[in-house]
Protein backbone atom coordinates (compact mmCIF):
# COMPACT_ATOMS: atom_id res chain seq x y z
CA UNK A 1 0.00 0.00 0.00
CA UNK A 2 1.28 3.82 -0.92
CA UNK A 3 0.82 5.99 1.60
CA UNK A 4 2.68 9.38 2.38
CA UNK A 5 1.64 11.82 4.94
CA UNK A 6 0.90 15.90 5.85
CA UNK A 7 2.11 16.77 9.14
CA UNK A 8 2.71 20.06 11.14
CA UNK A 9 1.55 22.10 13.54
CA UNK A 10 -1.86 23.29 14.45
CA UNK A 11 -3.17 26.28 11.92
CA UNK A 12 -0.28 25.17 9.58
CA UNK A 13 -2.64 24.63 6.50
CA UNK A 14 -2.23 20.77 7.01
CA UNK A 15 -6.19 20.19 6.10
CA UNK A 16 -6.13 22.59 3.34
CA UNK A 17 -3.30 20.84 1.61
CA UNK A 18 -4.57 17.41 1.88
CA UNK A 19 -8.21 18.93 0.71
CA UNK A 20 -5.95 20.24 -2.71
CA UNK A 21 -3.70 17.30 -3.05
CA UNK A 22 -6.35 14.81 -2.90
CA UNK A 23 -8.20 16.97 -5.43
CA UNK A 24 -5.40 17.11 -7.65
CA UNK A 25 -4.26 13.65 -7.75
CA UNK A 26 -7.67 11.95 -7.99
CA UNK A 27 -8.45 14.32 -11.16
CA UNK A 28 -5.31 12.76 -12.55
CA UNK A 29 -6.87 9.44 -12.76
CA UNK A 30 -5.84 7.99 -9.52
CA UNK A 31 -7.79 6.56 -6.32
CA UNK A 32 -7.16 8.00 -2.97
CA UNK A 33 -8.00 7.09 0.37
CA UNK A 34 -7.05 9.63 3.73
CA UNK A 35 -6.75 8.55 6.97
CA UNK A 36 -7.21 12.02 10.08
CA UNK A 37 -6.07 11.71 13.22
CA UNK A 38 -8.67 13.90 14.86
CA UNK A 39 -8.40 15.87 18.02
CA UNK A 40 -8.78 14.32 21.42
CA UNK A 41 -12.17 16.01 22.14
CA UNK A 42 -13.64 15.41 18.51
CA UNK A 43 -16.25 12.46 18.21
CA UNK A 44 -17.94 11.54 15.20
CA UNK A 45 -21.12 10.95 16.04
CA UNK A 46 -23.10 13.97 18.13
CA UNK A 47 -25.96 13.69 20.68
CA UNK A 48 -29.57 12.76 19.59
CA UNK A 49 -28.07 11.08 16.51
CA UNK A 50 -29.99 7.71 16.16
CA UNK A 51 -26.68 5.99 15.81
CA UNK A 52 -25.52 7.90 19.27
CA UNK A 53 -28.40 6.50 20.87
CA UNK A 54 -27.29 2.74 19.54
CA UNK A 55 -24.27 3.66 20.98
CA UNK A 56 -25.16 4.72 24.30
CA UNK A 57 -27.68 2.08 24.44
CA UNK A 58 -24.29 -0.40 24.42
CA UNK A 59 -23.58 -1.21 20.76
CA UNK A 60 -19.93 -2.58 20.46
CA UNK A 61 -20.19 -1.24 16.53
CA UNK A 62 -22.75 0.60 14.42
CA UNK A 63 -22.90 0.95 11.04
CA UNK A 64 -24.41 3.79 9.70
CA UNK A 65 -25.73 3.53 5.94
CA UNK A 66 -27.51 5.73 3.56
CA UNK A 67 -28.03 6.00 -0.37
CA UNK A 68 -24.59 8.35 -0.46
CA UNK A 69 -22.78 6.69 2.55
CA UNK A 70 -22.00 4.09 5.29
CA UNK A 71 -19.21 4.11 7.85
CA UNK A 72 -18.89 2.06 10.56
CA UNK A 73 -18.04 3.40 14.16
CA UNK A 74 -16.64 1.21 17.03
CA UNK A 75 -16.71 1.82 20.38
CA UNK A 76 -13.39 1.74 21.88
CA UNK A 77 -14.61 2.25 25.90
CA UNK A 78 -11.44 0.30 27.96
CA UNK A 79 -9.72 -0.52 24.79
CA UNK A 80 -6.24 1.45 23.49
CA UNK A 81 -6.72 4.06 20.58
CA UNK A 82 -6.17 1.24 17.40
CA UNK A 83 -2.62 1.91 15.77
CA UNK A 84 -2.26 3.80 12.00
CA UNK A 85 -1.25 0.51 10.52
CA UNK A 86 -4.34 -1.03 12.55
CA UNK A 87 -6.34 1.67 10.84
CA UNK A 88 -4.73 1.21 7.39
CA UNK A 89 -5.57 -2.75 6.94
CA UNK A 90 -9.06 -1.97 7.14
CA UNK A 91 -8.77 0.19 3.61
CA UNK A 92 -9.78 -1.02 1.14
CA UNK A 93 -7.43 -1.28 -1.74
CA UNK A 94 -6.69 2.04 -3.26
CA UNK A 95 -3.86 3.81 -5.57
CA UNK A 96 -2.42 6.08 -2.59
CA UNK A 97 -3.34 6.99 1.27
CA UNK A 98 -3.19 10.28 2.14
CA UNK A 99 -2.26 10.83 5.79
CA UNK A 100 -3.45 14.07 8.02
CA UNK A 101 -1.69 13.97 11.22
CA UNK A 102 0.69 11.08 13.00
CA UNK A 103 3.52 13.32 12.51
CA UNK A 104 5.10 10.43 15.05
CA UNK A 105 4.56 7.83 12.66
CA UNK A 106 7.97 6.40 10.62
CA UNK A 107 5.60 7.19 7.34
CA UNK A 108 7.31 9.54 4.54
CA UNK A 109 5.80 13.10 4.93
CA UNK A 110 5.37 16.73 3.60
CA UNK A 111 5.15 19.06 6.87
CA UNK A 112 2.79 21.56 6.14
CA UNK A 113 3.68 25.01 7.68
CA UNK A 114 3.18 28.88 7.71
CA UNK A 115 5.44 31.15 9.37
CA UNK A 116 2.45 33.45 11.32
CA UNK A 117 1.92 30.65 13.91
CA UNK A 118 5.20 31.12 14.89
CA UNK A 119 5.73 27.28 15.76
CA UNK A 120 9.17 25.81 14.90
CA UNK A 121 9.85 23.11 12.08
CA UNK A 122 9.33 19.66 13.16
CA UNK A 123 11.69 19.01 9.61
CA UNK A 124 15.32 19.37 10.96
CA UNK A 125 14.65 17.00 13.51
CA UNK A 126 12.06 14.29 12.24
CA UNK A 127 13.87 12.34 9.00
CA UNK A 128 10.80 10.85 7.86
CA UNK A 129 9.55 14.75 6.69
CA UNK A 130 10.94 14.55 2.80
CA UNK A 131 9.84 18.30 2.30
CA UNK A 132 7.93 21.01 3.44
CA UNK A 133 5.12 23.29 1.80
CA UNK A 134 5.71 26.98 3.27
CA UNK A 135 4.12 30.36 3.18
CA UNK A 136 7.85 31.48 3.44
CA UNK A 137 11.38 31.25 1.91
CA UNK A 138 12.99 28.75 3.70
CA UNK A 139 16.23 28.67 2.05
CA UNK A 140 18.77 26.98 5.01
CA UNK A 141 17.00 23.57 4.87
CA UNK A 142 18.35 20.80 2.99
CA UNK A 143 15.36 18.85 1.98
CA UNK A 144 13.17 20.10 -0.58
CA UNK A 145 10.67 23.81 -0.36
CA UNK A 146 7.61 24.13 -2.08
CA UNK A 147 5.34 27.16 -2.18
CA UNK A 148 2.35 26.04 0.30
CA UNK A 149 -0.13 27.00 -2.82
CA UNK A 150 2.07 24.89 -5.68
CA UNK A 151 -0.87 22.15 -5.52
CA UNK A 152 0.37 20.85 -8.58
CA UNK A 153 4.24 20.52 -8.22
CA UNK A 154 3.37 19.17 -4.53
CA UNK A 155 1.66 16.39 -5.91
CA UNK A 156 3.99 15.81 -8.79
CA UNK A 157 6.94 14.91 -5.49
CA UNK A 158 4.46 13.33 -3.76
CA UNK A 159 3.49 10.70 -6.87
CA UNK A 160 7.19 10.09 -7.97
CA UNK A 161 8.23 9.47 -3.69
CA UNK A 162 5.39 6.76 -3.87
CA UNK A 163 6.33 5.33 -7.52
CA UNK A 164 2.88 6.65 -9.02
CA UNK A 165 4.76 8.63 -11.91
CA UNK A 166 8.41 7.85 -12.39
CA UNK A 167 11.32 9.78 -10.60
CA UNK A 168 12.50 11.69 -14.38
CA UNK A 169 8.82 12.97 -15.75
CA UNK A 170 10.21 16.53 -14.79
CA UNK A 171 12.83 17.06 -17.40
CA UNK A 172 14.71 20.10 -18.48
CA UNK A 173 13.54 22.17 -21.30
CA UNK A 174 16.08 21.67 -24.21
CA UNK A 175 15.53 22.84 -27.51
CA UNK A 176 17.29 21.03 -30.14
CA UNK A 177 19.88 22.27 -32.60
CA UNK A 178 18.86 24.19 -35.20
CA UNK A 179 18.98 22.91 -38.63
CA UNK A 180 22.21 22.77 -40.44
CA UNK A 181 23.29 25.81 -43.38
CA UNK A 182 23.75 22.94 -45.73
CA UNK A 183 20.12 20.94 -45.45
CA UNK A 184 18.49 22.70 -48.76
CA UNK A 185 21.39 21.96 -50.99
CA UNK A 186 21.28 20.12 -54.35
CA UNK A 187 23.61 18.13 -55.64
CA UNK A 188 25.67 19.94 -58.22
CA UNK A 189 24.50 20.18 -61.73
CA UNK A 190 20.43 19.46 -60.49
CA UNK A 191 18.23 22.51 -61.58
CA UNK A 192 14.77 20.97 -61.88
CA UNK A 193 13.64 18.38 -58.73
CA UNK A 194 11.14 16.08 -58.74
CA UNK A 195 8.57 15.96 -56.57
CA UNK A 196 9.40 12.08 -55.03
CA UNK A 197 13.10 13.82 -54.96
CA UNK A 198 12.24 16.64 -53.62
CA UNK A 199 10.50 15.27 -50.78
CA UNK A 200 13.04 12.35 -49.98
CA UNK A 201 15.34 15.12 -49.36
CA UNK A 202 13.22 16.90 -47.36
CA UNK A 203 12.56 14.00 -45.39
CA UNK A 204 16.18 13.03 -44.99
CA UNK A 205 17.68 16.41 -43.80
CA UNK A 206 14.67 17.84 -42.04
CA UNK A 207 15.20 17.23 -38.06
CA UNK A 208 13.08 18.69 -34.59
CA UNK A 209 13.26 21.99 -33.89
CA UNK A 210 11.27 22.51 -31.04
CA UNK A 211 11.87 21.71 -26.84
CA UNK A 212 9.43 19.59 -24.70
CA UNK A 213 7.57 20.55 -21.71
CA UNK A 214 5.03 18.47 -18.98
CA UNK A 215 1.67 18.91 -19.21
CA UNK A 216 -1.69 17.37 -18.35
CA UNK A 217 -2.85 14.81 -20.74
CA UNK A 218 -6.10 16.51 -20.92
CA UNK A 219 -4.60 19.49 -22.36
CA UNK A 220 -2.63 17.84 -24.96
CA UNK A 221 -5.10 17.61 -27.71
CA UNK A 222 -3.55 17.99 -30.70
CA UNK A 223 0.12 17.63 -29.47
CA UNK A 224 2.80 15.47 -30.22
CA UNK A 225 4.42 13.30 -27.39
CA UNK A 226 8.22 13.85 -26.70
CA UNK A 227 8.38 10.72 -24.81
CA UNK A 228 6.42 7.10 -24.94
CA UNK A 229 3.52 6.96 -22.21
CA UNK A 230 4.53 3.86 -19.87
CA UNK A 231 1.61 2.51 -17.58
CA UNK A 232 1.52 2.91 -14.29
CA UNK A 233 -1.27 0.32 -13.70
CA UNK A 234 -2.48 -2.34 -15.69
CA UNK A 235 -5.50 -1.57 -17.44
CA UNK A 236 -8.12 -2.99 -16.47
CA UNK A 237 -6.21 -3.12 -13.33
CA UNK A 238 -8.25 -6.12 -11.93
CA UNK A 239 -10.13 -9.42 -12.68
CA UNK A 240 -13.74 -7.67 -14.11
CA UNK A 241 -16.79 -8.95 -15.54
CA UNK A 242 -17.67 -7.98 -18.80
CA UNK A 243 -21.77 -8.37 -18.67
CA UNK A 244 -24.57 -8.11 -15.57
CA UNK A 245 -24.90 -11.83 -14.72
CA UNK A 246 -23.92 -14.36 -12.34
CA UNK A 247 -20.17 -15.46 -11.58
CA UNK A 248 -18.96 -19.01 -10.34
CA UNK A 249 -15.23 -21.08 -10.47
CA UNK A 250 -15.66 -22.99 -14.36
CA UNK A 251 -13.90 -26.05 -12.38
CA UNK A 252 -17.19 -27.06 -10.03
CA UNK A 253 -19.50 -26.88 -13.32
CA UNK A 254 -19.84 -29.50 -16.10
CA UNK A 255 -22.41 -30.09 -19.38
CA UNK A 256 -26.13 -29.92 -19.47
CA UNK A 257 -28.11 -28.38 -16.99
CA UNK A 258 -25.97 -26.63 -14.18
CA UNK A 259 -28.00 -25.34 -10.43
CA UNK A 260 -25.67 -23.36 -8.31
CA UNK A 261 -27.08 -21.89 -4.85
CA UNK A 262 -26.28 -17.97 -4.96
CA UNK A 263 -24.44 -16.33 -2.54
CA UNK A 264 -25.61 -13.81 0.02
CA UNK A 265 -24.19 -10.51 -1.50
CA UNK A 266 -23.37 -8.98 -5.19
CA UNK A 267 -20.18 -7.78 -6.58
CA UNK A 268 -20.59 -4.41 -8.15
CA UNK A 269 -18.49 -2.21 -9.87
CA UNK A 270 -17.04 0.12 -7.65
CA UNK A 271 -18.76 -2.12 -4.37
CA UNK A 272 -16.65 -5.34 -4.68
CA UNK A 273 -18.08 -8.36 -3.17
CA UNK A 274 -16.05 -8.58 0.38
CA UNK A 275 -15.23 -12.03 0.87
CA UNK A 276 -14.68 -15.47 -1.17
CA UNK A 277 -17.12 -17.30 -3.35
CA UNK A 278 -17.14 -21.15 -2.43
CA UNK A 279 -16.54 -23.91 -4.70
CA UNK A 280 -19.52 -24.67 -6.32
CA UNK A 281 -21.97 -21.89 -5.37
CA UNK A 282 -22.50 -18.48 -7.60
CA UNK A 283 -22.78 -14.44 -7.17
CA UNK A 284 -24.71 -11.78 -8.63
CA UNK A 285 -22.13 -10.01 -10.66
CA UNK A 286 -22.58 -6.53 -12.28
CA UNK A 287 -20.78 -5.08 -15.59
CA UNK A 288 -17.03 -4.17 -14.19
CA UNK A 289 -17.04 -4.93 -10.94
CA UNK A 290 -13.77 -7.39 -10.06
CA UNK A 291 -14.50 -10.76 -9.43
CA UNK A 292 -13.82 -12.23 -5.92
CA UNK A 293 -11.69 -15.09 -5.23
CA UNK A 294 -13.71 -18.19 -6.09
CA UNK A 295 -14.90 -16.62 -9.42
CA UNK A 296 -13.30 -16.83 -12.88
CA UNK A 297 -16.49 -17.16 -14.89
CA UNK A 298 -19.63 -15.15 -15.51
CA UNK A 299 -22.51 -16.33 -17.49
CA UNK A 300 -25.15 -14.09 -18.70
CA UNK A 301 -27.80 -13.01 -16.96
CA UNK A 302 -30.26 -13.72 -19.70
CA UNK A 303 -28.97 -17.65 -20.07
CA UNK A 304 -30.44 -18.34 -16.55
CA UNK A 305 -32.98 -18.87 -14.17
CA UNK A 306 -33.59 -17.90 -10.76
CA UNK A 307 -35.62 -19.65 -8.02
CA UNK A 308 -35.42 -20.16 -4.01
CA UNK A 309 -31.93 -18.69 -3.98
CA UNK A 310 -30.39 -21.02 -6.77
CA UNK A 311 -29.15 -20.36 -9.96
CA UNK A 312 -30.07 -22.50 -13.25
CA UNK A 313 -27.80 -22.34 -16.61
CA UNK A 314 -27.45 -24.66 -18.87
CA UNK A 315 -23.38 -25.92 -19.13
CA UNK A 316 -21.20 -26.11 -20.79
CA UNK A 317 -19.78 -22.56 -20.51
CA UNK A 318 -16.81 -22.00 -22.00
CA UNK A 319 -14.15 -21.61 -18.95
CA UNK A 320 -13.02 -17.66 -18.13
CA UNK A 321 -16.55 -16.45 -19.94
CA UNK A 322 -17.66 -12.86 -20.14
CA UNK A 323 -14.31 -12.33 -17.58
CA UNK A 324 -11.89 -10.11 -18.25
CA UNK A 325 -8.29 -10.38 -17.12
CA UNK A 326 -6.43 -7.86 -15.47
CA UNK A 327 -4.01 -6.11 -17.36
CA UNK A 328 -5.75 -7.36 -20.72
CA UNK A 329 -5.50 -4.55 -22.55
CA UNK A 330 -2.38 -3.16 -21.31
CA UNK A 331 0.52 -4.29 -18.75
CA UNK A 332 1.51 -1.69 -15.86
CA UNK A 333 4.89 -0.93 -16.70
CA UNK A 334 4.38 -1.34 -21.12
CA UNK A 335 4.65 1.41 -23.00
CA UNK A 336 0.97 2.09 -24.16
CA UNK A 337 1.66 5.14 -26.80
CA UNK A 338 5.14 5.58 -28.34
CA UNK A 339 6.92 9.32 -28.46
CA UNK A 340 6.14 11.10 -31.79
CA UNK A 341 2.32 10.72 -31.80
CA UNK A 342 -0.06 13.19 -32.20
CA UNK A 343 -2.54 12.97 -28.95
CA UNK A 344 -5.84 12.86 -29.88
CA UNK A 345 -9.28 11.85 -27.84
CA UNK A 346 -8.38 8.23 -27.62
CA UNK A 347 -4.72 8.84 -26.85
CA UNK A 348 -6.03 10.86 -24.15
CA UNK A 349 -8.66 8.35 -22.70
CA UNK A 350 -5.24 5.87 -23.04
CA UNK A 351 -3.14 7.98 -20.71
CA UNK A 352 -5.67 8.53 -18.10
CA UNK A 353 -6.90 5.15 -18.15
CA UNK A 354 -3.21 3.12 -17.43
CA UNK A 355 -2.35 6.34 -14.76
CA UNK A 356 -0.52 8.58 -16.65
CA UNK A 357 -2.61 11.83 -16.43
CA UNK A 358 1.19 13.95 -16.88
CA UNK A 359 2.64 13.79 -20.39
CA UNK A 360 5.86 15.03 -21.58
CA UNK A 361 5.20 16.81 -25.33
CA UNK A 362 7.21 18.55 -27.96
CA UNK A 363 5.91 22.47 -27.80
CA UNK A 364 4.07 23.82 -30.45
CA UNK A 365 5.61 24.51 -33.44
CA UNK A 366 5.37 28.17 -34.40
CA UNK A 367 4.53 28.74 -38.21
CA UNK A 368 5.37 32.47 -39.38
CA UNK A 369 3.38 33.45 -42.32
CA UNK A 370 4.32 36.69 -44.04
CA UNK A 371 2.85 38.12 -47.63
CA UNK A 372 4.41 40.41 -49.56
CA UNK A 373 4.04 42.52 -52.67
CA UNK A 374 3.10 46.03 -53.68
CA UNK A 375 -0.04 44.56 -55.47
CA UNK A 376 -0.93 43.14 -52.00
CA UNK A 377 -3.58 44.77 -49.50
CA UNK A 378 -6.14 43.93 -46.58
CA UNK A 379 -9.39 42.70 -47.77
CA UNK A 380 -11.93 45.17 -48.38
CA UNK A 381 -9.66 48.07 -47.41
CA UNK A 382 -9.90 49.51 -51.26
CA UNK A 383 -11.92 48.71 -54.46
CA UNK A 384 -8.65 49.41 -56.69
CA UNK A 385 -8.78 47.10 -59.75
CA UNK A 386 -4.67 47.05 -59.48
CA UNK A 387 -5.02 45.72 -55.88
CA UNK A 388 -4.76 42.26 -54.79
CA UNK A 389 -6.80 41.23 -51.39
CA UNK A 390 -4.09 39.25 -49.11
CA UNK A 391 -6.12 35.92 -49.21
CA UNK A 392 -2.83 33.90 -48.72
CA UNK A 393 -1.39 35.09 -45.41
CA UNK A 394 -4.90 33.86 -43.55
CA UNK A 395 -5.16 30.69 -45.75
CA UNK A 396 -1.75 29.94 -44.37
CA UNK A 397 -2.45 30.92 -40.43
CA UNK A 398 -5.52 29.11 -40.41
CA UNK A 399 -3.91 26.11 -42.29
CA UNK A 400 -0.80 25.79 -39.57
CA UNK A 401 -3.70 25.91 -37.12
CA UNK A 402 -5.64 23.14 -38.15
CA UNK A 403 -2.59 21.16 -38.03
CA UNK A 404 -2.05 21.90 -34.44
CA UNK A 405 0.70 24.49 -34.69
CA UNK A 406 0.95 28.09 -33.03
CA UNK A 407 0.41 30.22 -35.89
CA UNK A 408 2.64 33.28 -35.97
CA UNK A 409 0.87 36.28 -38.48
CA UNK A 410 3.90 38.37 -39.74
CA UNK A 411 1.96 40.83 -41.56
CA UNK A 412 2.45 42.24 -44.95
CA UNK A 413 5.77 44.09 -46.77
CA UNK A 414 5.93 45.71 -49.94
CA UNK A 415 8.71 44.65 -52.92
CA UNK A 416 11.47 45.90 -51.17
CA UNK A 417 14.31 44.97 -49.14
CA UNK A 418 14.69 46.90 -46.08
CA UNK A 419 10.92 45.99 -44.56
CA UNK A 420 11.67 42.65 -46.26
CA UNK A 421 14.91 42.13 -43.69
CA UNK A 422 13.09 43.46 -41.25
CA UNK A 423 9.81 40.84 -41.27
CA UNK A 424 12.73 38.28 -41.65
CA UNK A 425 14.58 38.89 -38.77
CA UNK A 426 11.26 39.75 -36.52
CA UNK A 427 10.13 36.41 -37.59
CA UNK A 428 13.20 34.43 -37.19
CA UNK A 429 12.77 35.73 -33.53
CA UNK A 430 9.18 34.37 -33.02
CA UNK A 431 8.67 31.43 -35.30
CA UNK A 432 10.00 28.11 -35.79
CA UNK A 433 9.40 28.24 -39.38
CA UNK A 434 8.58 30.62 -42.21
CA UNK A 435 6.44 30.71 -44.75
CA UNK A 436 6.18 33.58 -47.18
CA UNK A 437 3.50 34.09 -50.39
CA UNK A 438 5.10 35.90 -53.53
CA UNK A 439 8.39 36.86 -54.33
CA UNK A 440 9.90 32.99 -55.03
CA UNK A 441 10.84 33.45 -58.75
CA UNK A 442 13.80 34.82 -59.94
CA UNK A 443 12.32 38.23 -61.72
CA UNK A 444 13.34 41.46 -61.11
CA UNK A 445 10.47 42.21 -58.58
CA UNK A 446 10.98 38.81 -56.89
CA UNK A 447 12.88 40.27 -53.65
CA UNK A 448 12.29 37.41 -51.33
CA UNK A 449 14.72 34.84 -53.04
CA UNK A 450 16.61 38.05 -53.75
CA UNK A 451 17.43 38.82 -50.64
CA UNK A 452 17.17 35.00 -49.12
CA UNK A 453 20.29 34.45 -51.95
CA UNK A 454 22.37 37.81 -50.73
CA UNK A 455 22.01 37.73 -46.77
CA UNK A 456 20.36 33.85 -45.90
CA UNK A 457 20.76 30.72 -47.15
CA UNK A 458 18.81 30.38 -50.19
CA UNK A 459 18.40 26.90 -52.63
CA UNK A 460 15.91 27.84 -55.12
CA UNK A 461 14.16 24.19 -55.70
CA UNK A 462 12.74 24.95 -59.16
CA UNK A 463 10.25 21.58 -58.45
CA UNK A 464 8.54 19.73 -61.30
CA UNK A 465 5.13 20.32 -59.79
CA UNK A 466 2.34 22.00 -61.43
CA UNK A 467 0.77 24.20 -60.35
CA UNK A 468 4.11 25.73 -58.32
CA UNK A 469 7.34 25.49 -59.43
CA UNK A 470 9.35 27.65 -57.61
CA UNK A 471 9.57 26.93 -54.48
CA UNK A 472 12.60 28.89 -52.03
CA UNK A 473 14.15 27.01 -49.43
CA UNK A 474 16.36 28.86 -47.09
CA UNK A 475 17.73 29.60 -44.08
CA UNK A 476 17.44 32.70 -42.46
CA UNK A 477 19.28 32.91 -38.89
CA UNK A 478 19.14 29.49 -39.02
CA UNK A 479 15.39 29.23 -39.17
CA UNK A 480 14.07 27.54 -42.30
CA UNK A 481 12.17 29.27 -44.52
CA UNK A 482 10.11 28.38 -47.55
CA UNK A 483 9.11 30.37 -49.98
CA UNK A 484 5.97 29.85 -52.05
CA UNK A 485 4.37 31.20 -54.97
CA UNK A 486 2.45 33.93 -55.05
CA UNK A 487 -0.92 32.21 -56.66
CA UNK A 488 -3.19 31.16 -54.04
CA UNK A 489 -3.75 27.56 -55.64
CA UNK A 490 -0.21 27.24 -56.28
CA UNK A 491 0.60 28.12 -52.68
CA UNK A 492 -1.85 25.69 -51.24
CA UNK A 493 -0.89 22.72 -53.12
CA UNK A 494 2.96 23.15 -52.56
CA UNK A 495 1.98 24.18 -48.55
CA UNK A 496 -0.28 20.20 -48.88
CA UNK A 497 2.73 18.41 -50.90
CA UNK A 498 6.10 19.86 -48.99
CA UNK A 499 4.72 22.40 -46.12
CA UNK A 500 2.80 19.18 -44.14
CA UNK A 501 5.58 16.32 -44.07
CA UNK A 502 8.19 19.33 -43.66
CA UNK A 503 6.43 20.76 -40.44
CA UNK A 504 5.92 17.18 -38.80
CA UNK A 505 9.34 16.73 -38.94
CA UNK A 506 10.29 19.59 -37.65
CA UNK A 507 7.40 19.77 -34.68
CA UNK A 508 8.85 15.98 -33.93
CA UNK A 509 5.71 13.54 -35.08
CA UNK A 510 8.14 12.65 -38.28
CA UNK A 511 6.95 12.33 -41.91
CA UNK A 512 3.40 11.92 -42.79
CA UNK A 513 2.41 10.64 -46.13
CA UNK A 514 -1.17 11.28 -47.50
CA UNK A 515 -3.63 8.52 -48.34
CA UNK A 516 -4.59 8.53 -51.84
CA UNK A 517 -7.13 6.27 -53.44
CA UNK A 518 -7.41 5.02 -57.15
CA UNK A 519 -10.94 6.21 -58.26
CA UNK A 520 -12.69 6.30 -61.69
CA UNK A 521 -12.25 9.72 -63.61
CA UNK A 522 -15.43 12.02 -64.66
CA UNK A 523 -13.08 14.16 -66.94
CA UNK A 524 -11.08 13.47 -69.94
CA UNK A 525 -7.35 14.92 -69.95
CA UNK A 526 -3.98 15.06 -72.45
CA UNK A 527 -1.45 15.43 -69.79
CA UNK A 528 2.08 16.55 -71.15
CA UNK A 529 5.20 15.03 -69.80
CA UNK A 530 7.74 16.20 -67.32
CA UNK A 531 5.96 17.89 -63.99
CA UNK A 532 3.75 16.52 -62.04
CA UNK A 533 0.29 17.84 -61.74
CA UNK A 534 -2.24 18.17 -58.99
CA UNK A 535 -5.69 19.35 -59.85
CA UNK A 536 -8.78 20.61 -57.86
CA UNK A 537 -10.77 17.93 -57.75
CA UNK A 538 -14.22 16.11 -55.74
CA UNK A 539 -15.75 13.16 -55.85
CA UNK A 540 -19.52 12.56 -57.65
CA UNK A 541 -22.76 10.84 -56.76
CA UNK A 542 -21.48 7.74 -59.08
CA UNK A 543 -18.01 7.45 -56.98
CA UNK A 544 -16.48 9.12 -59.48
CA UNK A 545 -13.87 12.33 -59.62
CA UNK A 546 -14.81 15.49 -60.96
CA UNK A 547 -12.18 18.44 -61.61
CA UNK A 548 -12.47 21.91 -61.49
CA UNK A 549 -13.14 23.67 -64.89
CA UNK A 550 -10.36 25.33 -64.44
CA UNK A 551 -6.96 25.00 -64.15
CA UNK A 552 -5.54 28.66 -63.37
CA UNK A 553 -3.32 28.82 -60.08
CA UNK A 554 -5.31 32.37 -59.70
CA UNK A 555 -9.04 30.72 -59.33
CA UNK A 556 -9.09 30.42 -55.59
CA UNK A 557 -12.94 29.21 -56.01
CA UNK A 558 -11.98 26.05 -57.32
CA UNK A 559 -9.90 25.37 -54.03
CA UNK A 560 -13.15 26.10 -52.16
CA UNK A 561 -15.33 24.10 -54.66
CA UNK A 562 -12.99 20.83 -54.48
CA UNK A 563 -12.83 18.11 -51.82
CA UNK A 564 -9.18 17.45 -52.48
CA UNK A 565 -6.66 16.67 -55.24
CA UNK A 566 -6.46 14.37 -58.67
CA UNK A 567 -2.95 13.45 -58.62
CA UNK A 568 -1.54 12.85 -62.22
CA UNK A 569 2.33 11.70 -62.27
CA UNK A 570 5.64 12.91 -64.16
CA UNK A 571 5.40 10.85 -67.22
CA UNK A 572 2.72 11.88 -69.73
CA UNK A 573 -0.91 10.54 -69.63
CA UNK A 574 -4.26 10.29 -71.71
CA UNK A 575 -6.74 10.16 -69.33
CA UNK A 576 -10.39 8.96 -70.40
CA UNK A 577 -13.68 8.93 -68.45
CA UNK A 578 -13.42 5.75 -66.36
CA UNK A 579 -9.83 5.27 -66.21
CA UNK A 580 -8.52 5.14 -62.57
CA UNK A 581 -6.93 8.09 -61.21
CA UNK A 582 -5.17 8.96 -57.55
CA UNK A 583 -7.97 11.55 -55.57
CA UNK A 584 -6.39 13.02 -51.92
CA UNK A 585 -9.35 13.76 -49.75
CA UNK A 586 -8.59 17.00 -48.09
CA UNK A 587 -8.69 15.06 -45.18
CA UNK A 588 -5.94 13.54 -46.32
CA UNK A 589 -3.88 16.38 -45.57
CA UNK A 590 -5.41 16.84 -42.49
CA UNK A 591 -7.65 19.37 -43.31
Amino acid sequence: MRIYGVAGWKNAGKTGLMERLVAEITARGFTVSTVKHAHHRFDVDQPGRDSYRHREAGAREVLLSSSNRWALMHELRELDEPTLAQHLSRLEPCDLVLIEGYKRDDHPKIEAHRAETGNPLIAPDDPTVRAVASDVALPDLLIPVFDLDDTMALADFVMREVGLIAADTAKPDITPPRLKNDCFALPPGVSWVPVDDALARLQERLSVVVGTENIAADAGLGRVLAEPVLAARSNPPGANSAVDGYGFAHGATGSGPQLLPLVDGRAAAGVPFAGAVPQGQAIRILTGALLPPGVDTVVLQEDVTLAEGHVAFEGQVRPGANARAAGEDVLAGDMAIEAGRLLRAPEIALAHAIGAPMVQVRKRLRVGVLSTGDEIVASGSTMAAGKTYDANRPMLLSLAESWGYEPVDLGHVTDARDPLRAALDQGAGRADVILTSGGASAGEEDHVSALLSAEGEMKTWRIAIKPGRPLALALWDNVPVFGLPGNPVAALVCTLIFGRPAFSMLAGAGWVTPQGFMVPAAFEKNKKPGRREYLRARMNEDGQVDVFKSEGSGRISGLSWAGGLVELGDAAQQISRGDLVRYYPYASFGI
